[in-house]
């Protein structure tokens, strides 16, 4: 018999696993919805973010909140990098040919980070502040870290929103993911938008794997775990979509946390059970062909 208890801590662990990966997969829908380009190096950033976070606390007094900008700026950094590097000389191309350059990037990028850290596990402590827990009833309590990071996700799809709609470079993001050449025309400096829409799909990535660290063991292997993820969010909430990813990384945590509950060692299977039901049932999606 499994206990309210343990149902509603597993359900604030899917809420926090879901918190984590709608940073990474919000990103990779902005950088689709807006480029068209389908980055696979975008777990790589993840995992970047999460090295950067593992060394701030390890390093810095109050060091974890520092990582958290210094996570979302580096990770944004290369993402810059790749960008005008690599991803920019191919955007009129095939799909293929931009799939194979920003796989090139998770195997170098992999690679860079296993010479500098190593192979071995990173763990890492909350920071103190959020170290406990808020207590809802007398047999309830919200971890405190869990909590934050919900919050964070939340927070994120509410400014995404807001910039979107109210700002002019928001204005300017609209009309050149609907129609680059016709925002050309008009005197918009695609490259420079293009670059700059880059750098913050990357800094939420890298801002998710700060978040991770102190919940999961990091590796040089974790990008490769979460950008499958990814792609599960992006395929239930429609690709492109920022309410679908949001809610696609909500469902795809609970999942998780909650599944193996329900059938004992499914958590990890029952997402993609999902997304194969949602694939036949909506193939664009929950949200797909809505407006981002």
């Amino acid at each position: 018999m499994v206990s309210q208890g343990l149902v509603f801590d597993q359900i604030i662990t899917g809420l926090s696993i879901g918190g984590r990966l709608f940073l990474i997969a919000v990103g990779l829908s902005l950088i689709f919805g807006v480029l068209d380009v389908l980055n696979f190096a975008h777990g790589a950033l993840f995992m970047i973010g999460a090295y950067i976070g593992v060394v701030a606390i390890q390093s810095v007094a109050g060091g974890f909140w520092l990582g958290l900008v210094a996570a979302a700026v580096g990770a944004g950094l290369v993402g810059v990098l790749i960008e005008v590097g690599a991803i920019r000389r191919v955007y009129h191309r095939e799909e293929l040919d931009q799939l194979l350059v920003t796989f090139a990037f998770v195997l170098i990028l992999t690679d860079v980070v296993r010479f500098v850290f190593g192979t071995g596990q990173k763990v890492v402590d909350p920071p103190a502040l959020l170290a406990g827990s808020i207590r809802l009833t007398e047999s309830l309590a919200l971890p405190a870290y869990r909590g934050f990071v919900i919050l964070v996700s939340v927070l994120t799809l509410g400014a995404i929103f807001l910039v979107l709609r109210t700002t002019n470079i928001g204005r300017l993001v609209r009309a050149t993911s609907s129609d680059r050449d016709m925002a050309a025309l008009m005197g918009v400096n695609v490259p420079r938008l293009y670059t700059l829409v880059f750098f913050v799909g990357a800094a939420l990535a890298g801002l998710g794997g700060a978040l991770a660290a102190p919940t999961l063991s990091i590796t040089s292997s974790l990008g490769d775990q979460v950008i499958i993820r990814a792609f599960v969010i992006a395929v239930i909430g429609g690709l492109g979509s920022f309410g679908g990813a949001f809610v696609g990384a909500y469902i795809v945590g609970i999942t998780i946390a909650v599944g193996s509950l329900v059938v004992p060692g499914a958590g990890e299977l029952i997402p993609f059970v999902a997304m194969i039901a949602v694939l036949l049932v909506k193939p664009e999606g929950l949200f797909g062909g809505a407006e981002a």
